[in-house]
């Protein structure tokens, strides 16, 4: 009889409802987010290569690509696994876009000859970096770290390719 009531108890815990997996945010929620103000959207067009995201472990695929032109984005981004879309890349706010299938992309920080762009969200879900080769130069790279701080990032999960 005590084997048949373990037995019903594991059935009945298998059967129990599993909570909703939490969601990684790799901001403080309660920390400001900067969007750049004096973003040009036109100068933003052509090819991107992602240079680095967050995550919470190494990075489970190769680094993304993004294009855009015309007012239209197709982008593949290694961020929590492989994502990818196309569409409208419709501005908003300065700094801001809706990009189809993800959150808003808030462009945190583009240098001065558009080479190098990081992207983050206020909800803190993801943050990654585009560049316009494969290869980040060590200034940018240590622009990157001191922008993705400034804004509430945890910079022990940012992962460059």
């Amino acid at each position: 009889m005590h084997r048949l009531m373990m037995i019903f108890l594991l059935v009945l815990t298998a059967c129990a409802p599993r909570p909703a997996p939490v969601a990684t945010t790799f901001r403080a929620p309660t920390a400001p987010i900067y969007s750049s103000a004096v973003l040009e959207p036109t100068r933003i067009e052509g090819h991107w290569v992602q240079v680095a995201a967050f995550a919470t472990d190494p990075l489970p695929c190769g680094p993304g690509q993004v294009d855009i032109a015309a007012g239209q984005i197709n982008w593949t981004l290694c961020l929590d696994g492989e994502r990818s879309g196309a569409g409208p890349l419709v501005p908003g706010k300065a700094g801001r876009f809706s990009v189809t299938g993800m959150q808003d992309w808030w462009v945190l920080w583009v240098d001065g000859d558009y080479r190098t762009m990081v992207i983050g969200t206020p909800s803190g879900r993801f943050g990654f970096v585009l560049n316009r080769t494969a290869s980040l130069p060590a200034d940018r790279a240590k622009a990157v770290r001191d922008l993705f701080k400034f804004n509430g990032y945890d910079l022990d999960l940012l992962r460059f390719f």
